[in-house]
């Protein structure tokens, strides 16, 4: 049976170009599995179905050089915002809303499609793999930002050599270093 919001994913994730052999690894598995049949939105918190989508989004301010982050409170990481995909959501609908929810900002899309792929495997709050989708917004580091302090400690631009990798998701430097050769 055929299912409008599954092929939009499938064309979501299929025109992503890899930045190197894990993306495509990570790409073409993803392919895989939506192509299976198999569940692939969160419908029970913290972790059923196993694996599920996630829509990250990265406030970018081009202009200074710089990427918002929060500190999440209950992974224990700076990250981009994001949030899971609800049942038959658009991906793109899900940064908007999360957006809205962790941040209280309107969307301005850098591009339309994602940027990025990976598929990371989650412990602490449940044990289940991330199939996240990054995309790029524009921000402005000047601005104040207000945020869900229930979610996260805080919030913080850093400029893209002052991440802290080591406290962040695990392919963000991969995933920085994908957003520089873009805007090379």
């Amino acid at each position: 049976m055929a299912n409008p919001m599954r092929d939009e994913i499938d064309k979501i994730v299929a025109a992503i170009e890899p930045l190197d052999d894990l993306e495509r690894e990570h790409r073409d598995s993803t392919l895989l599995w939506i192509r299976s049949g198999a569940p692939i939105f969160r419908t029970q918190k913290p972790d059923m179905p196993p694996k599920h989508l996630v829509s990250y989004f990265a406030l970018i301010d081009e202009q200074r050089g710089r990427i918002l982050l929060v500190d999440h409170k209950l992974a224990g990481l700076w990250l981009p915002s994001g949030g899971h995909v609800e049942p038959e959501e658009n991906p793109r609908a899900t940064v908007v809303r999360e957006l809205a929810e962790e941040l209280n900002l309107a969307a301005e899309f850098i591009q339309s499609n994602p940027l990025f792929i990976t598929v990371t495997r989650t412990l602490g709050h449940g044990d289940h793999t991330d199939v996240s989708l990054w995309y790029l917004l524009r921000g402005d580091s000047s601005r104040a930002i207000e945020f869900d302090h229930g979610e996260f400690h805080g919030v913080r631009w850093f400029g893209f050599d002052e991440i802290p990798f080591e406290r962040s998701d695990p392919h963000m430097r991969r995933f920085i270093a994908k957003m520089r050769a873009r805007s090379a």
